[in-house]
Formats: C-alpha cells, structure tokens, sequence
C-alpha cells in the first residue's frame, strides 16, 4: 500500500514539473469594457432606438498569453461585444508591437458576439440614427475598448508564468440551424483549453462554441453578454481565481432556441459552463511544444450592382437600405467603388497535435465542417468573428439559397453584396495558405 502511494506521488510530482520540462509559460489579463459614461447604444438590432436602461452583468475585454520553450509568444484576446472592426484591432497591434514585440500573427482577436453589448462604430451603423452628440460618444467608448483590450495583453504579459495546457471536448445542444432547423448542419462541439499553474490550480478556461449571441432580442436593454457572459461567470464561481475566455464559433447561421428572455440566457450559458466542467473535470490531452502562428488576407468579391439600384434605395423610403445607398454611393463618387472587401485568416500551432483556426467575419459552420474534413487534425478548433466582423460569410450552399446571411445581411452591414461564387474557395485558399505556414497539408480539397 505504502509502495502504491509512493508511486502515485510520484507521478503526481511528475505531472506537476511538465511545465518546467516543456517551458511553456502562460498569462492572463481582464478589463471591464462596460462603458463608463451614458448613454451606452447596444449593437446587434436595427429595431433599438434607444440607449440601455441599465446592466445584467459587466462585459469584459480578457487575454491569454501563452510562451514557449524557446520564447515565441501567441495572445489570443476575447471581447464581448457584437464584432471588432480594422480600424481597432489595426491601432491594437501597433500599440502591442511597440510595448511587447509582437507580430501581427501572433496577435488574435474574437468577439463573442453578444447582441447586448456597446456598439462598436462603424460596425453595423447602418443600423443607428446617430445625433451628432452620439455619434462623438460612441467614438470615445471606441478609444476606451482599444484602451482596455491593451491593458488586459499588458496584464497576461505581466503574468507569464510556468504553466500546463490541455485540451479536452465536450457538447452543448442548445443551437439549432436558424435557416433550416431540422436540416441543415449544426455544430454543438465543445472545445475547452485549460490553462493550469504547476501545482494544479486553474488559471484559465478558453471554450468554444458556434452559437449566435441573440439569446435576448431587441426589446432588451441591459447590458451583459448573453449566454456566453452567463457561461463565463459561472465557470468562474467554480473555480475562484480563474479567468474564463469564450470563443465564438462559425455561428453565422446558428442560433439559440428557445430564446427572448433573461431566463433563457442564463439556462444556456450554465448548460455551457456544465459541459465546460464535464470536459476539466476528464482526463484531458496534455498541449506542449513549439508555436508557431500564421497571417493571410484575402479578398472577397461582390457581385457588379447597377449604380441605378443604389440610386432608387436613396431615394427610397426604408431608412436602412437608404443608409447603405449613401455608403455605397459616397465610395463610388470618391473613386473607391465598393467592388470586395479584405478578410483575414489566421492559425496557432501549439505542438504538434493542436491548431486553431481563425475565420473573421459572421462565418457559418459549413466552413467548420469542410476545414475539418480537410485537415482532420487530432485537436483542432475553428472560430469564426476573429480580428473584424465585417459582413456575413456564406458558404456557396447558403449563397446559392440566398436569404439573410447571403443576401438581406448586406445592407446593415453597409455593403452592396452579395459575394461571387468564389467566397468559398476564397476563404478555404486563404485557409490553405495559413496551414501550410504551419505544416499542414489537406487530405482532399474535393467536395
């Protein structure tokens, strides 16, 4: 019996010193990104036309900094706020290359994509009828996120420290396919990396999930963070002292059901932190050895629009597709037509096992799917709404049925739209690209 409780000690003590074999060090940081002065617009609904009555729970700004032996650093940065836009995450990176060295790639960003969160300007703005007054206020709130998002690296930076990760998989099944509920593909896996000090003690919890936050609609006027806030907080009453970073997935046509109330929100997001605990609470796969990070930008076309179409909505008497005619128009006249726009894809190598994806834009899960079926990776994790939300991304299923994410989207986002057919293979070379800067070959890129 003695000899048995030596053994296990021992391995116990072993397991404890990984971090020390393998040199990996990890951090994290957090800011409150809750504005701190009125009025606070939410972004997510063109039916709001007025400013939040008051706040569920803070929404954050979170950032995990992870090193390896040899000193090469990646940052995965999360907010909680319907989608980032260039002009942030640009002034972000030059301000994290200045003060710690970094790259662009090995910089990343998500937005969880709550649609109760501050509006991030111009993201959406189509959406908003701004007062001048408004309009300088939101551009101020737009200062003091980069600035929170920049304390936050700065703290995970700070905190570097001997650490073991590990990667393990669970389910959550409260999101459905909101084009095509009994059919259409959905994507209830749930990723989960756990960050851990020598000892044992949990540090971080990054999880994934594809699932819009729209949980409460446009009749809400609180701020939180939808489901994805909920899951956070209750992941970290059950372990104090940890930081818990949500990732969203391709969810660009995946929703909750049911939805529309406080309740529902806080139900999903403690389905989420229980299926989260499931997968700690598991043996999970040990995540060590050399990183390694890669940047790409494509470009995605649109379809040629007669200016005559623009001309009638500016005219016209909806208010939205007036605005996007006054955006489209505008660039067209300034010698800037509005034919594509650029979309960046990145990847993080941890190891030789784990990689993560990451896709910008409202990106739907049949890019998870393919990416899979193409890499079929023992570990690997796809997001979607990384660095910029700047439209809808269909895949060519949902483009050629047509609709909101392929279609109507266009105008809130204040793009004449929609894509050619090649958004797909656009953003699969693009993913391509990424992959073989990190090592990866494709098993097949045939459908």
């Amino acid at each position: 019996m003695q000899r048995t409780l030596l053994m296990i000690a021992c391995i116990c003590m072993a397991l404890r010193g990984l971090a020390a074999v393998t040199g990996m060090q990890a951090g994290v940081g957090r800011a409150v990104i809750t504005p701190d002065t009125q009025p606070v617009w939410l972004a997510g609904y063109a039916a709001r036309t007025t400013p939040a009555t008051g706040m569920l729970h803070h929404v954050w700004a979170k950032a995990l900094a992870i090193e390896d032996g040899d000193g090469k650093r990646a940052v995965i940065i999360t907010a909680d706020v319907l989608g980032l836009t260039r002009e942030l995450t640009t002034i972000i990176c030059a301000q994290l290359a200045a003060k710690h060295g970094l790259t662009r790639q090995q910089i990343f960003f998500n937005a969880s994509h709550t649609h109760s969160g501050p509006v991030v300007w111009p993201s959406l703005s189509v959406c908003c009828a701004f007062t001048p007054q408004d309009q300088q206020h939101v551009v101020t709130q737009n200062r003091m996120l980069a600035e929170r998002m920049v304390m936050a690296v700065d703290h995970a930076v700070a905190t570097l420290a001997p650490a073991e990760l590990s990667l393990g998989y669970g389910t959550a099944g409260f999101a459905i396919n909101r084009r095509k509920r009994d059919i259409a593909p959905v994507d209830h896996t749930v990723p989960v990396l756990r960050v851990s000090a020598p000892d044992g003690t949990v540090r971080a919890i990054l999880f994934n999930y594809a699932c819009h936050g729209t949980t409460l609609q446009g009749n809400n006027l609180l701020i939180n963070g939808d489901y994805a806030g909920f899951a956070m907080l209750e992941l970290e009453r059950a372990y104090p002292g940890a930081t818990a970073l949500f990732v969203q997935g391709c969810a660009g046509d995946q929703g909750p059901e049911p939805r529309g109330t406080v309740a529902h929100a806080a139900a999903y997001g403690k389905t989420l932190a229980e299926a989260v605990e499931r997968v700690l609470a598991q043996e999970m796969k040990s995540v060590a050895g050399a990183l390694r990070t890669a940047f790409t930008e494509t470009r995605l076309s649109f379809r040629p629009v007669g200016l005559d179409v623009f001309r009638a909505e500016l005219t016209g008497s909806n208010p939205f597709r007036q605005r996007r005619a006054e955006r489209v128009l505008y660039a067209f006249n300034a010698g800037s037509p509005m034919t594509d726009i650029p979309y960046p894809v990145q990847a993080l190598r941890m190891g030789e096992t784990t990689v993560f994806i990451f896709l910008s834009g409202e990106i739907v899960v049949d890019y998870a799917r393919r990416i899979r079926r193409d890499y079929p990776h023992p570990d690997l994790l796809v997001a979607g709404y990384c660095n910029e939300v700047q439209s809808y991304i269909p895949s060519l299923r949902v483009l050629r049925e047509g609709g909101y994410e392929a279609d109507d989207s266009m105008i809130y986002y204040g793009l004449p739209g929609p894509f050619t057919d090649a958004v797909e293979a656009s953003v699969l070379d693009a993913v391509a690209t990424v992959c073989r800067q990190l090592g990866l070959t494709p098993t097949s890129r045939g459908e």
